[in-house]
């Protein structure tokens, strides 16, 4: 019996394969779509996925604008922040979130679908949001990908 077969193979900063990702987020639901941008960026759709590992990939999202969310969520919901000074905290909705800034609510719940750690801060930073269809990450040559062929 040969046991070299049976070794678990775990992924580290040195082999992991990072690719850029771009998705459209022109009218996806925004729960649906920050799930698998989640997953994306946690690497868990890999092979040699590891859960202590950066091994996720880079993905750009565009038109950050354009995305959906249904029902009455999008003045029902509410968003907290709290300033550290008395009478402080801070409500947001969702359609106040679109209006000024509208990357940040995917941003926001991308966020919170990563792990709440050292590892989710660093998982983080391979998010970007773009409002508009034009990113300044040509350079990386991301590939397209299409959210509704993944699981």
């Amino acid at each position: 019996m040969d046991t070299l077969s049976y070794k678990t193979v775990s992924a580290n900063k040195a082999t992991a394969t990072k690719e850029w990702i771009v998705i459209d987020a022109a009218d996806q639901v925004l729960g649906r779509l920050s799930s698998k941008v989640a997953k994306l960026i946690r690497g868990k759709y890999k092979p040699n996925y590891t859960p202590h590992v950066d091994c996720g990939d880079n993905v750009i999202i565009i038109n950050a604008e354009k995305v959906r969310m249904t029902g009455n969520k999008m003045t029902d919901r509410k968003y907290f922040s709290y300033t550290g000074h008395p009478g402080g905290q801070r409500i947001h909705t969702p359609a106040d979130l679109m209006a000024k800034h509208p990357e940040r609510l995917i941003e926001k719940a991308v966020k919170g679908m990563l792990p709440k750690n050292r590892l989710g801060r660093t998982l983080y930073s391979n998010l970007y949001v773009v409002v508009g269809p034009e990113h300044k990450h040509e350079a990386q040559q991301p590939k397209k990908l299409d959210l509704n062929t993944i699981k």
